[in-house]
């Protein structure tokens, strides 16, 4: 089990404390509450937290003084501010202390709670070091592999990673592409500034534009207050673009005017704002495809392709499946509290010889499954070969049935006109089963489900509410 993420709340309203640990508290977050600003960094200086939540107007020190200490002392650490309407001027000078976000009260529990995960999300990916290279290594997170093509992926890490030049990460799903640009970020001289991850494709198009480069109020329905963008967020950091190549043409060109001018204007602003963060991105896509299908744009790409670093299928080194598996093994054998078990020869043998579609992320999903059914005994070729015949099994829908025949079902009934539209029907039946399954997996918990699943926890609580899953 991972250990819960410390949050370290400063409020002094004995009322809004009191709500919000409770809060908190049900999303499974370790909460300490300090009720004066002095008192608020003395804990943050001598104990870990992953992030901090803090009000403006506090006894001993208000809160923007505690942001301006705490980027000194910690600034890893990610704070969000809470304050009144109508200091919206006062929050965005807050972010340029230092401060991850604000919320403006009053405000939905629902939005404190994504932006605390969001938080506490960013603030791991920065803290969490990356191993390069090792078998062997404590690290929950690490590029393991010494063959050649990985030898070359951290040599290029090296080569780049204390340079301002933006890199292209590229490599199929499932290769460690996140991993790559995390150590990047902890081997540069920007290590100790922001690192904030947005993953392009899970993000719905009419709001990505907003996400990147903030809005003012009423730049658009719904736009009630001025927000900053995570190219702001990302101040004089880096900003990671996960999935560059599903971005929208129109977005495109925004990104590219940036990247020109190295500057940014809010949606619905006109003032330029200066762009200091350094940018990674990275696709599964093969952009020069979809460059000369016009779907992405030539000097986008070459913007970003200061470097490239290419990451090798997991089909291509099979030499490093045995320090891979032996890597997972002792990552969730700690996880579970279990000494690492064994596997036999024949065992590895089979996973070398796999094709691993889903690479590095489906040979882990493998070696936990089977840790699972080993239950602390020896693990099996015939354990891992039932695995991964699983695995590769049509996926089963919400009735059950196996796909093709629920496919079948649902066209014969729409060829009898009993059904209007099999298309909508099978897609609506799909994302039911995946809410729930998430859910089910998740314990309950929005956040855990909304991570997993890409959205954010909003949108989760809306498609819940739109299937009546219960909210």
């Amino acid at each position: 089990m991972n250990p819960s993420a410390k949050v370290l709340l400063v409020e002094d309203d004995a009322s809004a404390a009191q709500a919000l640990q409770e809060v908190l508290g049900g999303e499974g977050y370790e909460v300490t509450l300090a009720t004066r600003g002095d008192q608020g960094l003395i804990l943050a200086r001598d104990k870990p937290h992953d992030a901090v939540i803090t009000d403006l107007r506090l006894p001993g020190m208000d809160g923007l003084e505690l942001i301006r200490q705490l980027r000194r002392l910690r600034p890893r650490l990610p704070v969000i501010l809470m304050t009144a309407h109508g200091t919206t001027e006062t929050a965005i000078e807050a972010t340029k202390l230092g401060a991850y976000d604000y919320l403006l009260k009053p405000f939905e529990m629902e939005e404190l709670l994504e932006l605390t995960a969001r938080a506490i999300a960013s603030s791991r990916l920065m803290n969490d070091p990356v191993a390069l290279g090792e078998k062997k290594t404590t690290q929950k997170d690490a590029l393991i592999g010494n063959s050649r093509a990985m030898q070359q992926v951290y040599k290029e890490i090296g080569r780049v990673a204390s340079t301002s030049v933006p890199v292209l990460i590229r490599g199929e799903t499932g290769t460690g592409k996140e991993l790559v640009a995390r150590a990047l970020y902890q081997h540069s001289d920007r290590s100790s500034e922001p690192f904030i991850a947005v993953n392009c494709a899970a993000i719905p198009e009419t709001l990505l534009e907003s996400e990147l480069f903030g809005h003012e109020r009423g730049a658009f329905t719904g736009a009630d207050t001025k927000r900053i963008g995570r190219f702001e967020q990302a101040h004089g950091g880096t900003l990671f673009l996960d999935e560059i190549g599903d971005m929208t043409p129109g977005t495109q060109v925004k990104l590219l005017r940036v990247l020109q001018d190295k500057t940014i204007q809010r949606v619905g602003g006109k003032e330029a704002i200066p762009m200091t963060a350094r940018v990674i991105a990275a696709t599964h896509r093969d952009l020069e495809t979809a460059m000369a299908e016009k779907q992405f744009r030539e000097d986008l790409y070459y913007r970003l392709n200061g470097v490239t670093i290419t990451l090798p299928p997991l089909r291509s080194r099979s030499e490093d499946i045995p320090g891979l598996v032996t890597h997972f093994l002792q990552k969730y054998s700690t996880e579970m509290g279990v000494p690492p078990p064994s596997i036999a020869p024949d065992a590895l043998t089979f996973l070398q010889s796999q094709r691993w579609p889903g690479n590095v992320r489906e040979l882990e999903n493998i070696v936990r499954q089977a840790m699972l059914h080993a239950r602390g005994y020896a693990i099996t070729s015939g354990t891992v070969e039932r695995l991964a015949e699983e695995k590769h099994a049509p996926t089963p829908t919400a009735s059950q049935q196996p796909m093709r025949e629920y496919i079948a079902s649902i066209l014969d009934a729409a060829r009898r006109g009993e059904l209007d539209g099999a298309h909508a029907t099978f897609f609506a039946s799909a994302e039911r089963e995946l809410l729930t399954q998430a859910m089910d997996m998740a314990g309950g918990n929005k956040t855990k489900a909304a991570q997993w699943l890409g959205i954010t926890r909003l949108t989760l609580r809306e498609k819940m509410a739109s299937f009546n899953l219960g909210t």
